[in-house]
Order: structure tokens, then sequence, then C-alpha cells
């Protein structure tokens, strides 16, 4: 298998197992998909954020075909020792992206519903930092530059970069702060936001 096809493999796993049965679980324990869309209004900040999100997905998928079938060149060879490198970033972000995932139990979202209120997480994963899914999701992107160094890999990750920050920083936490108060900022005081130890 060449190394563009290995790296097209881990992403289609990658999103089966993070998009797909995570939400199938969900489904299947809750009667809600977990999906709630992208926030805000067209041209808004947290608007941007989904759409980088979504162009990031799609660039990796490119990224990974686009090498393939020869229309985008390597910035560099990375060997079989940056080949195995990558794929063990990458497998191990996606176990760890699924695990984050599991631990948020019937909380897990993607996106955030205004009126909806979930239970504020602190446990397992989340113990440890406050965005673990995220946090997993750029180690699998990461991970995947490793194992296929081209440009359009690298304008992925950065686009996935910026929308978890925007999703974090302008949906999510203003949300948690909206919805649990003083429970979250105790919370945010002592747990790191994607590093631990990094608040």
């Amino acid at each position: 298998m060449s190394r563009p096809v290995l790296a097209l493999a881990l992403l289609v796993l990658f999103y089966s197992v993070a998009f797909g049965l995570r939400t199938w679980q969900h489904l299947r324990a809750t009667g809600s998909t977990g999906f709630r869309g992208v926030s805000g209004r067209p041209g808004s900040v947290e608007w941007v954020g989904g759409v980088l999100f979504a162009a990031g997905i799609a660039l990796s998928l490119a990224a990974a075909v686009g090498e393939a079938v020869g229309w985008v060149s390597p910035l560099w060879e990375p060997g079989l020792s940056g080949v195995l490198l990558g794929t063990g970033i990458t497998i191990g972000g996606i176990a760890a992206t699924y695990l984050a995932q599991v631990s948020m139990g019937k909380s897990w979202r993607i996106g955030v519903r205004e009126d909806e209120r979930t239970e504020l997480v602190a446990e397992g994963a989340f113990a440890v930092v406050r965005n673990p899914i995220f946090s997993c999701m750029l180690i699998t992107a990461a991970g995947l530059v490793v194992l296929m160094p081209n440009w359009l890999s690298v304008v992925s990750f950065a686009a996935l970069l910026v929308a978890v920050e925007l999703q974090v920083r302008f949906v999510e936490e203003p949300y948690l702060l909206r919805t649990h108060g003083q429970r979250y900022r105790d919370y945010a005081s002592r747990v790191g936001r994607f590093v631990p130890g990094l608040r």
C-alpha cells in the first residue's frame, strides 16, 4: 500500500469512527444524533469556525487523493521512519478521539443549541483537558501531516486549528459559562483548555 493510500485509509477510518460510529452509538443510546450544526449566522465568527472545520475535513481528503493520483507532490519524502511515526500518531489520535467522545456520555454533541442544557462533564479525559476531543483531533491531523507532508495537508491542519480555536472560544465556552456559571469557571481555572496545565 502506498503512503498516500495509507493516509486516505486512515482518514476514512478517522471520520468513520469520529462521526459515523459515535453518531450511531449516540442515536441508539439517546434517540438523537447529537448533531447540532454550524452555530451563528453566515459571516459570524461562529459560522466561520464551522466552515473552516468542514474545509479542514475536505482538504485532508483532497491531500490524500491528490497525492495518490499525482496531482499534489510531497514537500519532502518522510521515509520509513516518518511513515511509521505518522501512522502511529494518527492511529493513537483516532483511538484517543473516540475514547474522549465516549467519556462525554449522553452529553456528547457536534455543535451547540442554545436552548439545550447538558451536564458539565469534568471526569475522565475531561479531568485532564477541557477539550480532549479537539486536542485528540489535532493530534490526529498532525500525524497525517507527518505521514502525508504536502501543502494541502498543512493547510488542512491550519484550518482545523483555527476552527477549533473559534469553536471553543466563541461558541462552546460562552455557552458553558451561561449554562453552568461558577461551576464552569472553577473547572476552567484548574484544567487546561487543550494542553494539561495550560489554563
